[in-house]
């Protein structure tokens, strides 16, 4: 029978992570990464990747120092979650086949122009009837081409990263929008609870920054238009905020039953405590004003947790420096925190990082780990202009030196898609 002291409140295994890796426009890995946002340094630059003189948004949190093709999101999203994955698996001190299931969360891109257009030339001049997956599938089936449909095709990204790694069973590939990396940690956490596992590898990654990506966001009125200088633009929670600045990144974690990790010998980083998720009918993109699809996600990660709010001593926000998301996040909070919500340091990494879409979760929650670990509070940068409607100790600018013992990580997505973690050092 297995030990009590490896139970959480409600008989089940307790979560524990024992492996990061994370990629951002900050640079790769964890020690860099973190240097660099706690010293508030920003990842936003200018785009270079495509031609953006026609663009009303023109600066983005692009990864550009992995060497994959410049035009090809699923390449890059593939490459940063194969990084990422290196390196929490070498943490976590497990090499050879991982054995447990993959959760990943990935982008849902459409194949780049260049690579439609070669779709359309692979197709056999016989096959001029039907419709052009009709000819592509006729394509296939006379000239199969394994390494050309990896590269346009999100969901060979799981498949790939489980063939390299040895994940067992079927990798999963999810998209919950905004909140996919959550929704894989979920996935991993409700795993191993329900003892179908002793370990799983979660994964988010989020490579899909093209000029098409740019127009779609900037149609929906959501991206930062305020170019120069690139650094200053994300700035969540002022009153000048005009939008998000589309980012790239990647994170992964190795998830592991408490039990399992110290019976290996394993170093045991932090407990992921609680998980919550709420849909919102709202609009297929705007959140509902009430926040009350985002309080519920945050009351059900805290009652999963086998929490109250008093014990939340940071929150690592959504934040994404849109005039409307910020101020619903912000009334969420005071919704569940009540008066006690101004003592509580709320920082958005999305400030320096900007908004890695996919990726946001995963890689939110590897610096909310880190803040306990380190005892330190990144901060807020280029909140010079606070929006008097949103009283919140944002951590304005500078790091600040602290030790919560447990994190509340929000992502809020488009589609409805709330979710958030309670995070803590110790199981009890």
């Amino acid at each position: 029978m297995s030990d009590n002291r490896f139970k959480d409140h409600l008989g089940r295994p307790i979560i524990a992570v024992t492996g990061m890796g994370v990629i951002t426009s900050l640079g790769q890995g964890v020690t860099d990464n973190w240097t660099a946002l706690t010293s508030g340094t920003s990842g936003i630059h200018k785009i270079n990747r495509f031609p953006t003189e026609k663009l009303s948004t023109r600066i983005a949190g692009t990864v550009d120092f992995i060497d994959v093709p410049a035009e090809n999101s699923v390449e890059r999203s593939f490459a940063f979650a194969r990084e990422t994955t290196i390196e929490a698996l070498a943490q976590a001190g497990l090499s050879g086949d991982f054995g447990g299931p993959l959760f990943l969360a990935a982008p849902p891109v459409e194949p780049e122009w260049s690579d439609r257009f070669a779709l359309a030339d692979r197709a056999p001049p016989s096959k001029t009837e039907g419709d052009a997956y009709d000819r592509f599938l006729a394509a296939m089936r006379e000239r199969p081409d394994p390494v050309f449909l990896e590269a346009v095709q999100f969901g060979s990204i799981s498949e790939r990263l489980a063939d390299m790694f040895g994940t067992r069973g079927l990798p999963v590939t999810l998209s919950t929008a905004c909140a996919s990396g959550v929704t894989a940690i979920q996935l991993g956490v409700e795993a191993i609870r329900q003892g179908r596992m002793d370990k799983a590898l979660v994964a988010a990654t989020d490579g899909s920054v093209s000029a098409e990506a740019l127009i779609r966001f900037s149609l929906l009125s959501a991206l930062s238009t305020q170019n120069d200088p690139p650094e200053k633009a994300s700035k969540p929670f002022s009153k000048d905020r005009d939008g998000f600045v589309i980012a790239e990144g990647a994170a992964t974690l190795v998830l592991e039953s408490l039990e399992s990790a110290i019976a290996r010998g394993a170093k045991v980083l932090g407990i992921m405590k609680g998980c919550g998720e709420k849909a919102d009918h709202f609009h297929r993109t705007r959140s509902s004003p009430d926040g009350g699809p985002a309080i519920a996600s945050i009351r059900a990660a805290l009652s999963d947790a086998g929490m109250d709010e008093s014990g939340i001593g940071y929150i690592n926000a959504h934040g994404t420096s849109t005039p409307e998301n910020d101020k619903m996040e912000y009334g969420s909070m005071l919704a569940v925190f009540g008066d006690s919500l101004k003592d509580i340091p709320v920082s958005s990494n999305k400030s320096m990082i900007g908004h890695t879409l996919t990726a946001a979760g995963a890689v939110e929650a590897v610096f909310s780990f880190q803040t306990m670990l380190t005892g330190t509070l990144p901060p807020t940068i280029n909140y010079t202009n606070p929006d008097p409607s949103i009283a919140l100790d944002v951590v304005p600018n500078t790091k600040r030196d602290a030790h919560p013992k447990a994190v509340l990580s929000n992502s809020f997505g488009f589609g409805g898609q709330n979710a958030s973690l309670v995070m803590t050092l110790e199981p009890a």
